[in-house]
This record gives structure tokens, sequence and C-alpha cells, in this order.
């Protein structure tokens, strides 16, 4: 079961992940996009791991605030906000929760993805991070039962097939809409974060 210090090496590990593909998101995104996801997302872990060097958190919801906190002030364009609303509502949904079970968990996630469909409005088939999130949510919720690690593997699939189901799509939100036809079979940078995200927390909290 997580603890405050696996909640701090996973978003260690998606930092690193995120740098070590901020190219990647950056190249999708100039293709549909402002050229920036990559560099923004990169530069708002960044922020992440300098506040984990510097603060010890006693719980997850403290620790998670000052992560939705941080990114929603470093974080540029719809990401910050996005992602940041993302961290705020998955660590209030675990204040007060010890031990965090495969349950709890999941209803973090849930309300995590609640506040990114608040905050953006997003329908499925709109070709955004939602693409992603939503079958991830579903196959987590459906593994549940297994344990957090194969919960957590099950989502990092979904998400990854969710975002390359909508790849073909054309986009209907966010910058990539303004392309219009132009905006299909371009893979979409937010769903691809997402992915990394959900790959990153099935790596270390299993």
């Amino acid at each position: 079961m997580p603890t405050v210090e696996n909640f701090s090496a996973w978003l260690r590990d998606y930092a690193a992940v995120v740098h070590d593909n901020a190219g990647l998101l950056t190249d999708l995104d100039s293709a549909i996009g402002d050229a920036d996801h990559g560099s923004n997302m990169d530069r708002g872990m960044t922020a992440i791991v300098a506040l984990l060097d510097a603060n010890t958190f006693d719980t997850a919801d403290a620790l998670f605030k000052k992560v939705g906190m941080t990114l929603v002030s470093t974080v540029g364009g719809a990401s910050g906000p996005l992602y940041g609303t993302f961290f705020l509502r998955f660590g209030a949904a675990l204040q007060g929760v010890d031990p965090i079970g495969a349950p709890a968990l999941g209803a973090a996630l849930r309300a995590g993805v609640d506040g990114v469909l608040a905050r953006g409005k997003a329908d499925l088939d709109d070709k955004t991070m939602y693409d992603a999130l939503a079958p991830a949510l579903a196959a987590y919720d459906a593994a549940t039962g297994d344990g957090i690690g194969p919960a957590l593997a099950a989502a990092a699939s979904a998400a990854a097939a969710g975002r390359d189901r909508v790849t073909p799509l054309v986009a209907r939100k966010g910058r990539a809409s303004y392309l219009g036809e132009r905006s299909a079979d371009h893979q979409d940078p937010g769903a691809t974060s997402v992915t990394l995200l959900l790959e990153s927390a099935a790596a270390t909290l299993s």
C-alpha cells in the first residue's frame, strides 16, 4: 500500500520520464499545438523535484496539494491548470485515508479525473488527455480486486490504447481543434503525457 515516500518516488520517476520524453512531447505538440508541451511539463516536474528536495510531507494530501499548486504556477498553457487540478483533487481524496488500498487509490484517481473534466470540459473522442484517462480509470476499477499493482498496470495499458485510438481522429478541443481536419492522424501530446504518468505510477506504486 503506497506511502508518502512511494508517492514521492512516483513524482520523481515521472519527472525523469518527462525530461527524457520532453523532445517527443514537444514534437507532438509542434504538429497540432504550440510546440511547448514538453518544455512546459519538464519545467513543472523539475519544480516538483525541487519541492520534494526542500520539504518533508507527513501525509499524501499535504504532498499533492503542494504539487498541484506548484504545477498551476509553473506550467504554462492548459497543462498547468489541468495537471494541477488532477493532483489537487487526487490528494484531497486521500485525506485521512490510512492505509491506502486499491479502492482508495482508485477513488483518488477518479477524483483527479473528475477535476480534469470539470476544468477542461472535454468529452470522449475530443482527442485530449481525457481519452487516455477515461479508459485508464475504467480498467483500474475493473482490476481493483487484483490489487494496486495489477490495477495500475491495467490502467497504464488502457491509457496507451486510448491515446492510440484517438490518434486518427480530428481534434475537437484545445489548440489542436483550430487545425480542423489537419489534426487527424497526429498523436495527442496530452494523452501521451498522461499515459507516461500512469506508466510511471504502475512502475513505482505497485
